[in-house]
């Protein structure tokens, strides 16, 4: 599965412990990325400063689900 154009919702749903540019106490789940653009698209993406963490999650429909609405329901379930 490709990653949804305009869901970013593992930019906000997720907690991401690793150091981000700018955030460098990581984020908690529940708050957005400041690197998410209002297009919802990765202002870091292809990027060398992109955590690791970010760059490694594959998409699946088992975590995105068939919108971003599912899929913020989905990550938040897991929180």
């Amino acid at each position: 599965m490709e990653c949804r154009q305009g869901c970013g919702a593992c930019c906000i749903a997720i907690s991401i412990s690793s150091s981000i540019p700018g955030m460098p106490e990581g984020k908690p789940a529940g708050v957005r990325c400041i690197h998410l653009l209002d297009d919802y698209r990765c202002a870091l993406f292809g990027r060398p400063e992109r955590p690791k963490v970010c760059g490694d999650f594959q998409a699946e429909e088992i975590i995105c689900g068939k919108d971003r609405d599912e899929a913020m329901a989905i990550i938040a379930s897991l929180v």
